[in-house]
């Protein structure tokens, strides 16, 4: 008997029939001797539906009450799924995600799991009771209900699977496994069969959309394998697990974009030490992540500060950006809204050079600009205008040959 987890995101869960074929495929796992925990998300659209509702009311929703709110989408999924379950004769049970409970700060909408006990999980399990769980939510150590972030059930399935020492975590969602891009943008993009941690956490952090990023670190440093699977069929997905040699010779594994991104720029920030952790401190002590930074010298004595947050922070980061320009004494505050984040990411280009410079060349043979760049070990990232996305996105893939049947 194998320990199995699974994840449900918000289309498997979109309608009642849905659900249904949720059930179905739950118990057929179910059926064939293992113990299940079973892990959802609000049905597609909710979260949504309750964000706007926030937004109508004011412009910044007080973050507990916010969680409150948009924690509220995946308790109906739980019920819905649990009584379909119980209807078809199992034995199941609906948990909210303080009653597991998943322990995590008080960092409300971007809050870290830190415990996770399974007294409770396991006495269920024992007596054959498939457990549903509530995911994308926890409970702080004062008792408020917290949210995870976007994408954040993915981030409960792994640490649930962790926590209980899982076989297996399957993330079942509305594509079939992990491409080597957008089949949206470029069809002759292609299913990845096995892919390392450290490359899927580049490509989560780069815009790919298949698993949040948090939930790649939680897999990786407890070593839990995760399935990412359709829901839709009974193709095989693909495996995220630890690397091997035969990973290390592909030179890259897949093309990521992110027109998540905007560009916040403070012009003639006086050249002293220091004057980076005065721009970023604020947007720290705000819970605003800053993606990449460029500072260059703009005339004797001042330099310009670029950097870039998401959409969803830019209002607030603007806000605190342009205070700070003024605490500081520096020029003006220019943004750019239309922007994308192109990424090559790959294990072999830790040991091949001339990747940077074939992609720079690439995208120059099509007329598109480079604003920004940031590298590491194993990925290269450029800010462009968001209008060349897709023509990048395709190059790209083309010229690192990354097309299905090469």
């Amino acid at each position: 008997m194998a320990l199995v987890v699974q994840k449900y995101g918000g289309t498997s869960m979109g309608s009642v029939e849905r659900i249904r074929n949720v059930a179905r495929r739950i118990t057929r796992t179910y059926d064939a001797g293992n113990d299940m925990v079973v892990v959802v998300s609000a049905m597609s659209g909710e979260t949504n539906k309750l964000v706007a509702l926030a937004n109508d009311l004011c412009e910044f929703p007080d973050n507990r009450e916010y969680d409150v709110l948009v924690a509220s989408g995946e308790q109906v999924s739980i019920a819905l799924l649990a009584i379909c379950l119980k209807s078809m004769g199992y034995k199941a049970k609906s948990y909210h995600g303080w009653q597991v409970p998943i322990l995590t700060d008080s960092a409300f909408s971007k809050a870290r799991i830190e415990d996770i006990p399974d007294t409770n999980m396991r006495a269920d399990l024992n007596d054959g009771t498939i457990i549903v769980v509530a995911g994308f939510q926890g409970v702080d150590s004062t008792g408020n209900i917290t949210t995870l972030g976007r994408g954040g059930s993915d981030t409960s399935a792994v640490a649930l699977a962790a926590a209980l020492t899982a076989d297996v975590c399957e993330i079942y969602t509305d594509v079939d496994g992990v491409y080597t891009t957008d089949p949206n943008i470029c069809s002759s993009a292609r299913k990845i069969e096995k892919v390392s941690y450290d490359e899927m956490l580049e490509l989560a952090s780069l815009g790919a959309k298949v698993l949040q990023i948090r939930s790649v670190e939680f897999a990786k440093k407890y070593n839990v394998d995760i399935h990412v699977r359709s829901s839709f069929n009974d193709n095989p997905g693909t495996m995220v697990t630890k690397e091997d040699k035969e990973m290390e010779s592909v030179l890259v594994s897949g093309i990521a974009y992110d027109k998540n991104e905007t560009k916040i720029a403070v012009m003639q920030v006086p050249d002293t030490p220091g004057i980076a952790a005065k721009i970023l401190s604020p947007l720290a002590d705000a819970n605003i992540s800053v993606d990449m930074i460029v500072q260059n010298v703009s005339e004797a004595g001042y330099t310009d500060f670029t950097f870039t947050v998401t959409k969803a922070d830019f209002k607030l980061a603007l806000a605190i950006t342009t205070e700070t320009a003024r605490e500081v004494e520096a020029g003006t505050v220019v943004t750019d809204e239309n922007i994308s984040k192109i990424s090559i990411v790959g294990l072999g280009m830790r040991s091949h050079a001339g990747v940077a410079t074939k992609m720079f060349q690439t995208l120059a043979k099509e007329g598109i600009n480079i604003q920004m760049i940031s590298t590491s070990e194993i990925k290269i990232s450029v800010i462009v205008d968001s209008k060349y996305t897709e023509l990048a996105v395709r190059v790209l893939h083309e010229v690192f040959g990354l097309a299905g049947g090469e």
